[in-house]
C-alpha cells in the first residue's frame, strides 16, 4: 500500500483492532515507510487509551447487544441496498461504530480535562480558605493573649531608657511572672547598616536569655511577645545592638536597659 489511508478513522479502527485482515495489512506495510502515519496512528491510540481511562466500565446485558446486532445488520443491509453494492458486515459495522465511537471519545476526554481543571480550582480555593482561618485564628490567639497580659493585675511594667550615645528610642516591657508571659513595645531609629537590636532577659541567675532580635522600620515602632522558660525570674531587662540576625549571647553595646522593681 504506498498511498495514504482514505479515510483518517482508519487509524482510529486500526488502534481499536476491528479492521479487516486485508485493510490492516496494507495499513501496516503502509506504515513501514511513513512516519508522518506512524504518528497518526499513535495519536489515535493516544485517544483510545484516554477513552479507557476516562469512560466508566458497563457490561452490556444479552438482550441489549442482540438488539443492538440486530439494528446494526439491518441498517447495514439497507445501505447496501440502497448503494447498489455489497460490503463485507464487518467493515460496514467498523465504520458505523467509529463514526460513534470517534466523537463520543473526544467529548469524554474534553468532559473529563474540564472536570479535573474545575476540581483543581476548587481545590486551591479550599487550601486558600483554609489558610485565611488559621491565620485569622492565629491573630485571635495573640489578641486574647495580649489582652489577658495586658488586664492581669500582676502584670508589672518595666521602662527601658535609652543609654548614653545610642540611638534614641524609648519602650517598656509588660512582664507578668505568673503568665510567664512578656510583652516588648517600643520606638527606636532603625539599626545601622548589617546590624539588629536583640533583646534580652537578664534573670537573678544565669546567662542572659534572648527575647527576639527586630529591626524596627521606618515608623520605628516594634511590637512583639514572648514567653519566656519555665522558673525563669528576671532582673532586668536590655536592649543591645548586635550583628544582624542576633547572637546566642550578648556583644554589643546595650542601647535600652531597664531594672525589675
Amino acid at each position: 500500500m504506498n498511498t495514504h489511508p482514505n479515510q483518517e478513522e482508519d487509524f482510529d479502527l486500526y488502534a481499536l483492532g476491528v479492521l479487516e485482515a486485508d485493510e490492516k495489512q496494507s495499513i501496516d506495510a503502509h506504515l513501514v515507510g511513513c512516519t508522518k502515519c506512524a504518528q497518526k496512528l499513535l495519536e489515535a491510540r493516544g485517544r483510545i487509551a484516554l477513552l479507557a481511562l476516562a469512560a466508566p466500565s458497563v457490561t452490556p446485558s444479552v438482550a441489549t447487544k442482540s438488539r443492538l446486532m440486530k439494528q446494526i445488520r439491518e441498517s447495514a443491509e439497507r445501505s447496501t441496498e440502497a448503494v447498489g453494492q455489497s460490503k463485507p458486515f464487518g467493515e460496514l459495522f467498523s465504520r458505523w461504530w467509529a463514526a460513534i465511537l470517534v466523537p463520543v471519545s473526544a467529548a469524554l476526554v474534553i468532559t473529563s480535562a474540564v472536570l479535573w481543571t474545575e476540581n483543581r480550582r476548587l481545590d486551591q480555593q479550599l487550601a486558600s480558605l483554609r489558610a485565611d482561618v488559621e491565620q485569622q485564628r492565629e491573630q485571635s490567639r495573640q489578641a486574647r493573649e495580649v489582652a489577658d497580659l495586658v488586664t492581669a493585675r500582676d502584670t508589672m511594667v518595666v521602662p527601658l531608657a535609652a543609654q548614653p550615645g545610642m540611638p534614641k528610642g524609648a519602650a517598656h516591657v509588660m512582664y507578668n511572672p505568673k503568665m510567664g508571659m512578656l510583652m516588648y513595645e517600643g520606638e527606636l531609629d532603625p539599626a545601622p547598616a548589617a546590624k539588629s537590636y536583640q533583646l534580652w532577659v537578664v534573670p537573678e541567675l544565669g546567662n542572659p536569655i534572648s527575647a527576639g532580635v527586630f529591626n524596627p522600620g521606618n515608623d520605628k515602632s516594634t511590637h512583639f511577645m514572648m514567653k519566656l522558660p519555665e522558673g525563669v525570674a528576671p532582673k532586668a531587662f536590655a536592649v543591645t545592638l548586635e550583628p544582624a540576625g542576633g547572637r546566642p549571647q550578648p556583644t554589643g553595646p546595650k542601647v535600652l536597659m531597664g531594672t525589675v522593681s
